[in-house]
């Protein structure tokens, strides 16, 4: 399955405003970054407002069907990385089983060192959302949040959660991490949403 390319624009019709073109992708992370042995540990839960609570190890992630999507990311630190390609598993065939409940409004992501991050339920599940587990070809690298992050190129990039271990469906707004110390609810990167006071 292939979707999220980019149609083909000008480089200006595709970044937001006050952001500047990077080639290079810069590391940015509060707390320590997890390092994996071996993934015989690792697991991924699906709970919350579902029927059937969910724990896939990573095998079983990868006997999901494989998706690639291509897009262009912006960090609110004001770079965009444009045309990045990733491999994972499409967020609608990881929620496809687990019965989302029809009162279940927003989705709080769950990573390793306590970080969480907060998404409106309709915008978790945007044909564009997958769950990465590589990046241009190559496995994501420890720093940039093996073996899976989310990603979510439509919204600024921290809502897309390095070292991904949880996904909680919930009935009300919950603010993740960094929107407790002052980042913008929802980080719409061409509304500029990059704080709470925009």
């Amino acid at each position: 399955m292939f979707f999220g390319k980019p149609k083909v624009k000008k480089e200006n019709d595709r970044v937001p405003p006050n952001q500047n073109v990077t080639t290079k992708w810069p590391v940015l992370h509060v707390g320590n970054v997890p390092y994996y042995p071996d993934l015989t540990d690792w697991d991924l839960k699906v709970y919350g407002m579902v029927e059937k609570p969910t724990t896939f190890t990573y095998d079983e992630l990868l006997t999901l069907p494989r998706a690639t999507a291509q897009n262009d990311i912006h960090c609110v630190t004001g770079w965009s990385k444009l045309d990045n390609v990733w491999e994972g598993v499409a967020v609608k065939d990881i929620v496809k089983d687990v019965g989302i409940h029809p009162s279940a409004k927003y989705v709080l992501l769950h990573a390793e060192e306590g970080w969480t991050t907060n998404l409106p339920l309709e915008d978790f599940l945007k044909e564009s959302s997958l769950l990465a587990h590589t990046h241009n070809g190559e496995s994501l690298s420890p720093e940039h949040g093996y073996p899976l992050r989310a990603v979510v190129p439509h919204l600024y990039f921290w809502k897309s959660a390095k070292w991904l271990r949880g996904i909680e469906f919930l009935p009300l707004e919950t603010p993740g991490f960094w929107e407790k110390n002052g980042y913008h609810m929802y980080g719409d990167p061409w509304k500029e949403e990059r704080f709470s006071w925009d």
